[in-house]
């Protein structure tokens, strides 16, 4: 086999075709109706389906996965749940659900939900980008007119509902109209994306597999949309107007919208809008064509699915007798009162069941690997294609459920202080026998299709030592039939890019943007600080405390100064803190304070430029820059 072959994907196995083949034996396929209803209403698609930047880069192709329609049936290197799910999830363009209610759909992640009023349109949920947000607005007017924005609304505080909304308000030509969203909004939507949002976008990349070749030996679909955009313009316009208690109603351009908190469920900040004149219901992210993630596997913060079921069962009694039609920020509608309080139900009981059966477990003493292992949905979830594992799984939920009450710590006392794998793997690979014996044994149970061992005990061989290419090449192939056996979209990309590095190792792209000017004007100061504190290394610190002192120029209610003090390892902030004993006082705006810390321009250049001063010891000001961490992208995940 050449090098460049064996760094290409390769066919199922006997045993993926197998399996798939028995998956699908147990499926009603010939339930028909997602497909109907993901199409009903259709109005038109864009007429060029590739979506681009000013530049000329492509940020979407709607046409990337035309693949799913080839065939009815799935290749062997899909699982046919999953090639059913992204020929459903296969549609884009403008859809009308209601009279004066309309979805773009399949030109992002998200969907935009449009709501005609008196004189203009409400925008509700302006998708990841500002180049798709255009896009999607330009695809409305040209069938619907050039109806002015008249309100914006954020369902939630997750990007793909938020970071296009600059188009959006650039495209009002200044008009003034309100941007509604939850309680807690700004602070979570920053937040998320700056804290641990280097590591998080390279999780990202696993999860959704945008640097995965689309198709059936491929990115096959994201879960709640088949694929998301890459290399847009991420903005944030912060909200005017926040919705704090359930049943606040607003009347926006003729509309009355009313309002349903649910924080703490799919996102931190959340609530759903009920439309009470159109009988139309906007369920967010708390009700989707699938089972949900209480724990995302980019990483987050476990959501609480008990918070979650409850929410769910308060809709059906705030909304359930006044809804014809229900909309999501992902996926397609429904239609029918009496379906609506069924499919909300069915949606309650999941989570509910996924949160009181861990817990059952657990209080057995199961840990947390043999609940995932154990658990089942009964037959009356498992029978509605909504319950199944196309983002969130029963395996990773359930194992969400166990850390949120119980930790990480099964309370075996081996697991309690375990070697790191680079430690690890060398002791397992010589009590094996060594790295020919165990990679041998290896490979034959991959013949034997035993991929999930395969792919745990060579991990001990590729810690151990990375250049062991047949150890890294035999653990890419359990990965990616693995993955051809995934019904989980996210499983699949997580597998087949373990793969695709393990084959052809880390490829450096460029830097990403994670916090765009936008998102610091968000920020409040203490924030920006708090992320300066995370940036420190404590090994730069020494053991000599020092103190300076920032004024921050432009902070909500007026300039504001802090007292920073960097002591044993970290960094500590204190608002109107005594400045007697500081060494040095500087002066900038926030936005030039965030370019200082991290790492947008130096300290030079804002002086320079007069965006910032320094009084005192400069020579200290330099010190703390100097003790802040690079966070690069790229790092390894399944090779140290």
């Amino acid at each position: 086999m050449s090098d460049a072959d064996e760094t290409m994907p390769k066919d199922a196995t006997q045993h993926t075709r197998a399996a798939n083949r028995a998956a699908r034996d147990t499926l009603p396929l010939s339930d028909r109706r997602d497909y109907e209803d993901a199409a009903r209403g259709f109005v038109g698609a864009p007429a060029d389906p590739v979506i681009r930047r000013a530049d000329g880069f492509p940020v979407l192709d709607l046409t990337s996965h035309d693949f799913v329609d080839a065939s009815e049936e799935a290749p062997d290197t899909v699982h046919p749940s999953l090639w059913r799910h992204a020929q459903v999830n296969n549609h884009h363009g403008l859809f009308e659900v209601a009279e004066g209610v309309y979805q773009l759909r399949g030109m992002d992640l998200a969907n935009i939900t449009i709501v005609e009023g008196d004189t203009g349109i409400i925008v509700i949920d302006p998708l990841s980008f500002a180049e798709t947000a255009r896009a999607a607005l330009a695809l409305y007017r040209e069938h619907r007119g050039d109806r002015p924005v008249t309100g914006l609304v954020y369902t939630h505080s997750h990007v793909d509902h938020f970071s296009g909304s600059r188009a959006i308000v650039e495209d009002a030509h200044g008009g003034d109209f309100p941007v509604i969203a939850p309680e807690g909004f700004l602070y979570e939507a920053a937040a998320e994306n700056v804290y641990a949002g280097t590591a998080m976008t390279r999780r990202a990349l696993y999860m959704y597999g945008p640097l995965l070749a689309p198709g059936p030996r491929g990115q096959v679909d994201a879960g709640l949309a088949n694929t998301l955009g890459a290399g847009g313009s991420a903005t944030l316009v912060p909200p005017t107007d926040l919705i704090r208690e359930t049943g606040e109603t607003r009347t926006v351009d003729g509309v009355e919208m009313t309002f349903q908190m649910a924080p703490g469920t799919e996102a931190p900040a959340e609530f759903l809008i009920h439309f009470p004149a159109l009988r139309l219901l906007c369920v967010a992210e708390d009700a989707n064509h699938l089972m949900h993630n209480l724990y995302t596997l980019r990483g987050a913060q476990v959501r609480d699915a008990a918070t979650w079921w409850k929410t769910l069962n308060q809709t059906i009694g705030l909304f359930g007798d006044d809804t014809d039609v229900l909309v999501g920020q992902h996926g397609w509608p429904r239609w029918g009162t009496a379906d609506i309080r069924e499919y909300l139900a069915n949606q309650r009981d999941l989570y509910k069941f996924i949160h009181d059966e861990t817990l059952r477990l657990a209080n057995r003493g199961l840990t947390m690997p043999e609940i995932a292992e154990e658990l089942r949905l009964p037959a009356g979830l498992d029978r509605e294609w909504y319950s199944h594992g196309y983002y969130g799984s029963l395996s990773h939920n359930a194992k969400a459920v166990y850390q949120r009450y119980l930790g990480w710590y099964d309370s075996h006392p081996a697991h309690l202080n375990q070697l790191p794998p680079a430690e690890a793997g060398p002791r397992y690979v010589e009590y094996m026998g060594g790295a020919d014996a165990v990679v041998e044994k290896a490979r034959v149970a991959y013949d034997a299709g035993d991929y999930r061992w395969v792919a745990e005990v060579l991990t001990h061989v590729v810690f151990a030592d990375p250049s062991n290419r047949a150890a890294a090449l035999l653990q890419a192939d359990a990965f990616e039939q693995l993955g051809y056996q995934s019904e989980n979209p996210t499983w699949r990309n997580e597998y087949l890019m373990g793969a695709l590095e393990l084959r052809n190792g880390v490829r450096n792209l460029g830097d990403i943007q994670l916090a765009t000017p936008d998102v610091f004007a968000a920020m409040s100061p203490e924030m920006i600080l708090d992320f300066a504190g995370i940036k420190l290394d404590a090994g730069r610190t020494g053991d000599e405390p020092f103190a300076l002192g920032w004024t921050v120029t432009d902070a909500d209610g007026g300039p504001a100064t802090f007292l920073l003090e960097v002591r044993n390892g970290v960094l500590v902030y204190t608002r109107d803190g005594l400045l007697d004993g500081t060494v040095a006082r500087a002066s900038s705006s926030k936005a030039a304070l965030a370019a200082a810390l991290f790492g947008g321009r130096s300290l030079d250049d804002l002086v320079g430029s007069g965006d910032a001063s320094v009084e005192g010891d400069r020579a200290a000001v330099d010190r703390l820059f100097g003790m802040l961490d690079d966070f690069p992208l790229w790092f390894p995940i399944v090779q140290p």
